[in-house]
């Protein structure tokens, strides 16, 4: 849902600034290593030191360069395989300093084993229904299904709580349980979609592989 309304209203707003930067002769390569870049050091400088708040700001501000690169590209008809696969690439790096950070803190000042152990579950589950897609594609699948939780909802539900569990400090009280649930949610939510996507894999293979028996007889 994310994906389909949020990314279109997103996409709008910032077409005059991708229009700004290709004047500026700012290549989309460029901007998704710099956005990466950011939200790297948004997570990993600020939320393994308890920063939510700021660490969010940082990491929001960037993750934005995820429609800018291809917006640039679109306007510059210039899509290619290597930008979907560097920006793809790139994005898994990102999810993953995001969690890796959360579970720093965990591990560290946060002193909550568990939320480190759900931190980390929600980063390797992300990486896994990724590539469940991935995979089931490269062998000729069409694997028809986006699943509960996609990576729009993982960073928004993530970050929208890690923002707002970071206003703990400036004298909100009780608001800082928001990111525990939060991480609770997408760790639940991913294993269902990494479910859904397992589960339609495999009837998509099953009847491509009876489809394939059906047209040897046939052949023969």
């Amino acid at each position: 849902m994310l994906n389909k309304y949020a990314r279109a209203f997103f996409t709008r707003v910032l077409t005059p600034f991708a229009a700004f930067l290709i004047r500026r002769g700012v290549s989309p390569d460029t901007v998704t290593l710099l956005g990466t870049a950011g939200v790297v050091a948004g997570a990993l400088v600020f939320y393994p030191r308890g920063e939510f708040f700021w660490g969010t700001v940082v990491i929001t501000l960037f993750v934005f360069s995820d429609l800018v690169d291809g917006n640039m590209a679109r306007q510059l008809g210039r899509s290619s395989r290597w930008g979907a696969f560097l920006d793809s690439t790139l994005d898994r790096v990102a999810d993953s300093a995001i969690f890796g950070g959360l579970a720093l803190w965990y591990a560290g000042g946060g002193d909550d084993n568990a939320l480190c152990a759900v931190s980390i579950f929600c980063l390797a589950s992300g990486q896994v229904v990724s590539y469940t897609k991935a995979r089931g594609e490269s062998i000729g699948l069409p694997v028809a299904v986006n699943g509960l939780v996609e990576r729009a909802e993982r960073l928004v539900i993530s970050l929208v709580a890690a923002g707002f569990a970071g206003l703990h400090k400036f004298g909100v009280p009780g608001i800082q349980y928001l990111l525990p649930v939060a991480l609770w949610i997408v760790a639940a939510g991913s294993l269902v979609t990494l479910i859904q996507r397992v589960v339609t894999v495999r009837r998509e293979s099953a009847e491509a592989d009876a489809a394939a028996a059906a047209q040897e007889e046939t052949a023969s």
